[in-house]
């Protein structure tokens, strides 16, 4: 085919539709407007107005979790730029891919604080896995498809392209993307040799443990199906982060939940305890490891990453095997198979004796009241009256209500648990569900948030009705800053400061001033009534759920705490835990 030649507005066009984008998230402005143009006379990419530049961004990171697919916004220069930096950053940490495309100045007034002009290649850099900025049309085309190689390679994550206003208007000549090989090749089969002695080590351990991220998700659907291949042919208990939820079932036999700071007790206490831990695609964050030099004290560290970087950063590992999940897990596998499927069965049976003592300890359990809704209880119940909805997507915004949700959620498959994880950015989960529900428009997709959170973002409700985005908000409203108050009154003698709000909005008004449904309960006894107003509604709603101004989150590893060293809340109880963690009732 002869290479055609087209502005570099419609060149950039051209691109998204030869990279299989139909949908891109945006908000115009003057650097942008020969871009803005050439959308409007095409059909094959339907563009959604945002509210906010960051609500854009967190829109992509929604669409690509949700689907495996990168996410695209489209924002202006200087302002423009400056508001996407958040999206960005939160996509680093959690390594999704999304491709940001930005307007700037002409090319001859670069560097002459022109109006709206940043330095957007220089601010983003150190918030994006590579970026670029295009002063030829010619090269434009390229740049955009290299840029999605790069977004989806290897450790996914956020690129930014700059583009000029001139480069814009300026005729150059377009190329598809090719089938060449980009510089960029990182390495997805893991040394035979490594995966030789982890699985030695899987034969000999006493009491091993898997441990999962959000790696196994971003490896793609066969990644998770290697992954319960591998747990239910060896009987090994599994735990997981944050991010990973969803890779294996939660209702799964070998499940553990969640661990970390907010983890289950029989999580932490296994993985405190463990003899080997197979890290399959985390990276060891804080919020997991608590205190270094008390973390999983006696056990062997195999790390499974495709991220080199990742390996022996924070915890020092006996067994790096540095690949992309699946192929990896596939080898594990063929290689454990090949040595006659052995594993140490008589003590993993001991193991788990242990495990399920740790389980009687009960540690969500909770006490619900007649008068005042736990919110513990608004999770519990919106799990049992969603949890058989095959399409059920759940996005959060961050804090208390967002452990809460990790914590009494169940998912059964990846993709459909959307979270700011590294970053913990509030304001994240509204404009994130609308992203979800772009790309699943039949789903049922639900945001669970706190009042403080989702006010950070609200006016991306705009965005739902104009488009007829169905999205539930489940604001769980505690009237505080939930986590920073529990916070305070923990670690800080109870001085709340600045952890209230003395003038919140009318939510049910609120939602009605959008044009949505606002749905307000403070009754328990009208819960599941009110939830399934919600869930039948066919269009956006909000729904303001007040619960308990007081609820802690539990179980909790304080600062400072190793793994076996954890506040339980009601769980305590349940009985008393000896130094060893055995339950004496």
């Amino acid at each position: 085919m002869s290479a055609k030649t087209m502005t570099g507005a419609k060149m950039l066009v051209q691109a998204l539709i030869d990279q299989g984008v139909d949908t891109v998230f945006g908000y115009p402005g003057g650097a942008v407007l020969p871009i803005y143009d050439e959308i409007f006379q095409q059909n094959s990419i339907k563009h959604i107005l945002v509210r906010h530049e960051q609500g854009a961004v967190h829109a992509a990171e929604g669409y690509a979790r949700s689907t495996g697919k990168p996410g695209v916004a489209l924002v202006t220069s200087g302002p423009g730029a400056t508001n996407a930096v958040t999206g960005l950053t939160d996509a680093l940490l959690d390594s999704i891919p999304i491709v940001v495309l930005t307007g700037q100045v002409p090319t001859f007034m670069i560097g002459s604080d022109a109006f709206q002009e940043a330095d957007t290649v220089g601010i983003t850099r150190p918030c994006t896995k590579h970026n670029w900025l295009v002063k030829e049309t010619d090269a434009l085309a390229g740049t955009i498809h290299e840029a999605f190689h790069v977004a989806t390679s290897g450790r996914p994550g956020p690129v930014l392209i700059d583009i000029p206003k001139d480069v814009q208007f300026a005729s150059g000549t377009y190329s598809k993307p090719a089938p060449k090989q980009s510089h960029y090749q990182p390495q997805v089969k893991g040394d035979i040799e490594g995966i030789t002695d982890l699985v030695a080590a899987l034969e000999k351990a006493k009491k091993p443990l898997f441990y999962t991220g959000g790696g196994v998700i971003n490896s793609g659907p066969a990644a998770s199906q290697l992954l319960r291949e591998l747990v239910g042919a060896t009987g090994f208990p599994i735990t997981s982060t944050l991010m990973g939820l969803g890779a294996y079932p939660a209702s799964g036999d070998n499940w553990l939940g969640m661990l970390g700071m907010h983890g289950l007790y029989e999580a932490n206490m296994a993985m405190h305890d463990c003899d080997l831990m197979i890290n399959i695609g985390a990276r060891f964050d804080d919020r997991i490891t608590g205190v270094i030099d008390k973390f999983s004290p006696n056990s062997i560290k195999a790390h499974i990453d495709i991220d080199p970087s990742s390996i022996n950063k924070v915890i020092r590992t006996d067994i790096p095997v540095i690949g992309d999940v699946a192929h990896v897990l596939e080898d594990i596998l063929k290689v454990w198979k090949s040595r006659g499927r052995k594993t140490n069965a008589e003590s993993v049976a001991k193991w788990w004796e242990q495990i399920k003592t740790w389980q009687k300890i009960n540690c969500l359990a909770y006490t619900q009241e007649k008068e005042t809704i736990k919110p513990q209880h608004a999770l519990a119940r919106l799990e049992a009256l969603t949890k058989d909805r095959k399409d059920r997507y759940i996005t959060t915004e961050v804090g208390q209500h967002q452990m809460w949700a990790a914590q009494y959620l169940g998912f059964e498959e990846p993709n459909h648990w959307m979270t700011s994880g590294g970053l913990g950015t509030m304001g994240y989960g509204h404009p994130a569900s609308i992203g979800v529900q772009m790309a699943h428009p039949d789903a049922l997709v639900i945001n669970i948030a706190g009042e403080a959170s989702w006010l950070m973002n609200m006016q991306e409700m705009g965005t739902a009705v104009q488009y007829r985005l169905p999205v539930k908000q489940f604001i769980l409203n505690n009237e505080r800053l939930g986590m920073v108050r529990q916070w305070q009154e923990l670690l800080h003698g109870e001085r709340y400061s600045s952890s209230w709000s003395e003038s919140l909005p009318d939510f049910v008004k609120l939602a009605e001033a959008f044009g949505a449904k606002g749905i307000l309960c403070s009754d328990p006894a009208d819960l599941d009534d009110a939830i399934m107003e919600m869930l039948n509604h066919d269009g956006p709603v909000l729904f303001d759920c007040l619960v308990e101004k007081h609820e802690n989150c539990f179980p909790m590893i304080p600062s400072g705490k190793a793994h076996n060293d954890m506040l339980l809340g009601d769980a305590e109880t349940q009985g008393v835990i000896d130094a060893k963690g055995s339950v004496l009732v």
